[in-house]
Parts: structure tokens; sequence; C-alpha cells
């Protein structure tokens, strides 16, 4: 018995108190609240290294932020590019802001600026490649939990990487534009912005098309933002912010302490449609079955399908 609790008190110590009281290896940080996932600055302190040009192959430069703080175990990773003719100070806001929520996150320029959405792609998957193997940071890197985000152009290219990628755990493609949808070659759960007064990506012929044709994936999400526009995404935003950290948490970190800010469907002001699938995660003790992904399901929702039910709240008077 003695030996058994040494055992014990060892792996206990390896894995931390906090992963071995949550039961999840992956959960990261305090339990969420609206302050907390709204505020513009996470539970974690954050550092940043610049990672110039020629730091690895197939993209041009970029930015890593990441939490100073490993004792919660290592992280997952995201990758974020920016849009046509966009430098990566168009979303720089976007790495301090999910770094501090217990992500490895990347920002980057493109190798050109004009470059279209396919060749953003080949850069951010190869950035991410870089970020998780080669980079400054790699040993706070878990390299099984991977996400891609992208704004405009390169959120059309996000989503191209999604569908060439079906290791990556979540995708988040912001006002997306691409000559191309691919949405039904996603499998990777995904979240799609779009904004009320885009004329640049309109949501009728862009972001609600791509969303419409995700039918081979279990998890999806559309958010149209109220009294915004294409460049809404290059700058602050708290609905942005907080739905996107939600998206990412519960897909790369597995956390359902997150499915509050998801599911059931939001009535947010700040939005004219949200649209998704509600992940649903069974409570304990209850009976479960298992999904055609693996994952834990309630045979009520979605097992046995590929799709979950769609829940949608519109603020329009539509």
């Amino acid at each position: 018995m003695a030996i058994l609790a040494i055992v014990t008190s060892i792996v206990l110590a390896l894995i931390g108190p906090a992963q071995a009281a949550a039961g999840n290896p992956y959960q990261r940080g305090p339990a969420p609240t609206e302050a907390n996932v709204t505020a513009e600055t996470g539970p974690f302190t954050v550092a940043q290294v610049n990672v110039p040009s020629g730091s690895g192959q197939g993209f041009n430069d970029g930015t890593s932020y990441f939490p100073t703080d490993t004792s919660q175990g290592i992280f997952g990773a995201v990758v974020i590019m920016p849009g046509f003719v966009a430098p990566q100070a168009e979303i720089a806001w976007y790495g301090p802001r999910l770094a501090s929520q217990g992500f490895v996150v990347m920002t980057l320029d493109s190798n050109a600026l004009w470059d279209f959405p396919t060749d953003r792609s080949n850069q951010q998957l190869a950035a991410l490649s870089y970020l998780t193997t080669k980079s400054a940071v790699k040993n706070e890197i878990d390299p099984t939990r991977t996400a891609v985000m992208g704004w405009s152009m390169g959120g059309g290219g996000t989503l191209e990487s999604a569908a060439s990628t079906p290791s990556l755990k979540a995708a988040i493609a912001l006002a997306p534009w691409d000559i191309v949808n691919v949405g039904d070659q996603i499998t990777v759960p995904t979240m799609i912005y779009g904004a009320d007064g885009d004329t640049v990506a309109p949501v009728s012929t862009f972001t609600l098309p791509v969303y419409n044709a995700l039918t081979n994936g279990r998890d999806k999400a559309f958010i149209e933002i109220r009294n915004a526009d294409h460049f809404t995404f290059a700058g602050a935003n708290t609905t942005v912010a907080k739905c996107s950290i939600s998206w990412l948490k519960r897909f790369i970190d597995n956390d359902t302490r997150y499915d509050q800010f998801l599911c059931p469907t939001p009535n947010d002001p700040n939005t004219v449609a949200f649209q998704n699938t509600c992940p649903m995660q069974p409570p304990p003790g209850s009976a479960a079955g298992t999904g055609p992904d693996g994952r834990p399901c309630l045979p009520r929702s979605v097992c046995g399908s590929l799709a979950a039910p769609v829940r949608s709240n519109r603020f329009d008077g539509t």
C-alpha cells in the first residue's frame, strides 16, 4: 500500500492537480465565466517571439504568442492568416488575446500581399508545421491539437487548410473569400463569421454557401455580426473573441465548460444570426453512445449520423 501511495503521488505531481481533478488532460485555465471569456486579457501571462522571414520553409515571417506558465501542461496551437493585401498587423490583436486564454498562437504575413487563398493555405500549413516542430516554442505545444484561423482570403485559405487537413481540431474563417467552395470536403469543426454590411465577401454569396456546404462534419457554426463590415474582423471585437475562444477551447482542449457560450444558441444582440450544431457531451453518469468520429455523444442528438441538428437564432425579425 505504501508503494501504491508513492506511485500515486508521483503521477499526480507529473500531471498536475488541476488536470487530475478535471479528468481532462487538455483543460487549461480556471472555470470560464462571461467576464473572463470576454476580457481583453485572459488568465495566462503572454510572451511573444518574432519569427523572421527565412525561419522556416514555405511561409514568410510571423509572430508567436505563448503563455509563460506551463505548470498546467503544454498547449494547443493556432496559426492565423491575414487577407488580400493585408499585413500581419491587421490580425495581430488575435495573437495575445487567444494566447492569454491558453494557446500558442502564430500570426503571419503572407509571402505576397496579393496571394490567393490556395497559396495562403499552403503557407498557413507550412507555418503550422514549423511552429510545432522547429520553432522556439515547439516544446510548449501539443502537436496533436492544432487549429487554423484566417480573415478574408486568409479565411478562404483557412477553409482550404481544413479541407486538406482533417487532423486539425478546429478552423475559424472570418469573412472568408474564395473562388471555390470546399465546404463539403471539410470534417474539421468549423466556425464561420460574416458581417451584415460586408460588400467584399457578402454573407449571401460567400459565408452562408460555405456554411450550408459543411455537410460532412459533426460540428459547425455560423455567426453574422451586426452593424459590421468586412474590416470589422481586423480590429478587436468582443463577440468575435468570445465565440472564437469558446470554439477553440471546446475543440482543441475538449473543454466542455465552454459549451455554455455556444449552446443553447446564444441570443447575442451583437449578432444578426447565430447558427450551430450545438456540440453535446453526456453529463457524468449518463448513457452515451459514440459518434462517427469516435467521440462520445448523446443518442438523442448526433449518434449514428454525421450532422447534428442545426439550431438557429435570428435577431433581424426574420
